[in-house]
């Protein structure tokens, strides 16, 4: 199964990061490709890609606030994306791993890309406050 991780460092503290983190109503603010999001019930929620809002994607989120991880699972192409925060001096560094099916090892190239650009955008937006 491909896999690859991502860091970056935000100046603001792990708890603005967090509030950004757990909520995918959040996620169109800061996740490449993200358009928009409806909430469901019980960690599911529905993703909607930019440009293609005819496009329902199922996401399972779980979340561990002792262990600052979030758990991203799609539940349409079975990619996996596990968010942890820890505090890094005044700030918060951000990790990701991004596990993607061998079925969908096409997608490797194009999902560095995405999440580099995510995980960037996440810690500029909690610095911002």
């Amino acid at each position: 199964m491909p896999s690859f991780h991502d860091t970056a460092t935000s100046q603001a503290p792990p708890e603005q990061v967090w509030k950004l983190l757990y909520d995918p109503s959040r996620f169109p603010d800061w996740w490449a490709g993200v358009g928009t999001v409806e909430v469901g019930g019980e960690g599911h929620y529905t993703m909607y890609p930019d440009g293609y809002p005819d496009f329902p994607m199922a996401q399972l989120l779980g979340t561990e606030r002792d262990s600052q991880r979030v758990t991203v699972s799609c539940l349409v192409s079975d990619l996996r994306f596990e968010w942890r925060i820890e505090p890094a001096g005044p700030g918060t560094r951000i990790t990701v791993e991004v596990e993607i099916p061998d079925g969908e090892a096409h997608r490797l190239e194009s999902q560095r890309g995405v999440i580099s650009e995510s995980v960037r955008r996440l810690a500029r937006l909690a610095a911002e406050g």
